[in-house]
């Protein structure tokens, strides 16, 4: 017997559309997996550039109390002031820390954590450290008293100068002031 072959394409239609639409779900599936694995990457990166930025713009360390100067002879000889970390904070190494000094007639100096007797122009001081561990780092609680020398740059009354503490991570944290009008052999800098 034979059998008759009709060229009826019914029968395949249904198996075509199941085979196209397995091949869109499949090209969705890998593009969907495709575009979230990049967005899930932009994400993890933005938000490491965010908290990079926050760390650096923020500054690490910030003035405790009054800045307390001595005088001489109607000069200004050190300049006393107490830092600490900020709020949340990270740990402050104070042998990477530079002071930069400034006033309107003298150019911008760096100063360095050390003995400023050895030379007092490049150096400041450390000279107590409050719930301190032993370290140069200011960690948390922790109260360095800074002492910088003054005496070099002729600071006399009314004059004006800045300290600008720049830690080795994060912003600058920079104090304006001024000398009183009368200098005193210990005075209160406001």
């Amino acid at each position: 017997m034979w059998t008759k072959f009709l060229k009826d394409e019914k029968g395949f239609t249904g198996l075509e559309a199941a085979i196209v639409l397995v091949a869109f779900v499949v090209v969705a599936a890998v593009f969907s997996y495709v575009m979230l694995g990049a967005g899930f990457y932009t994400t993890q990166k933005s938000q490491e550039v965010v908290h990079t930025g926050v760390q650096q713009a923020s500054s690490s360390v910030e003035l405790s109390g009054d800045v307390v100067a001595t005088g001489s002879a109607n000069e200004l000889k050190n300049v006393t002031l107490f830092l600490q970390l900020t709020s949340g904070g990270s740990s402050v190494d104070m042998n990477k820390t530079l002071i930069v000094f400034s006033s309107p007639t003298r150019a911008p100096t760096d100063l360095k954590m050390g003995d400023f007797a050895a030379n007092s122009i490049t150096y400041f001081n450390v000279t107590r450290k409050y719930n301190d561990d032993g370290n140069d780092l200011i960690d948390k609680f922790e109260k360095f008293e800074v002492v910088v020398p003054v005496g070099e740059y002729n600071i006399e009354a009314n004059d004006q100068f800045q300290l600008e503490i720049k830690p080795p991570q994060g912003a600058s944290y920079t104090i304006h002031r001024q000398a009183p009008p009368s200098i005193d052999s210990i005075m209160t800098l406001n």
